[in-house]
């Protein structure tokens, strides 16, 4: 079986880093993108279990990247939770609401970060 794959697509080089840092350490293959074209391209050539999805990302936001993914047939089902900042009274619903399947919030708590993406990976 192999490892789970998680595209992390966010627009900060630390973010990205300690993402990859936690998710790789604990058996998760990871790719990275930084903004909305590369995420596409990372979906079509990687082919994700979960795409951890910033939403303040620079020209296409993360909400929109999200329905752009949910309106392609190949892409509809992909797993894909809002990595965010944002963290307002809320957010965690519009995100949902807007077609994320969950939320973990930044900044991430690095001891059970890897736990929350792994209960967030739909069945494999």
């Amino acid at each position: 079986m192999r490892p789970p794959r998680m595209l992390v697509v966010d627009d900060n080089d630390l973010n990205i880093e300690v993402a990859k840092y936690l998710l790789t350490k604990a058996g998760m293959e990871v790719a990275i993108a930084a903004d909305a074209p590369a995420a596409l391209a990372q979906v079509a050539a990687f082919a994700p279990d979960l795409v951890l999805m910033d939403i303040q990302l620079p020209g296409l936001d993360g909400l929109a990247l999200t329905r752009r993914l949910r309106s392609q047939p190949a892409t509809r089902s992909l797993a894909i939770v809002a990595f965010t900042a944002y963290a307002m009274k809320g957010d965690r619903e519009r995100f949902l609401a807007g077609g994320c399947d969950g939320y973990i919030g930044k900044p991430i708590d690095v001891a059970t970060f890897a736990d929350e993406v792994r209960a967030l990976l739909p069945a494999l």
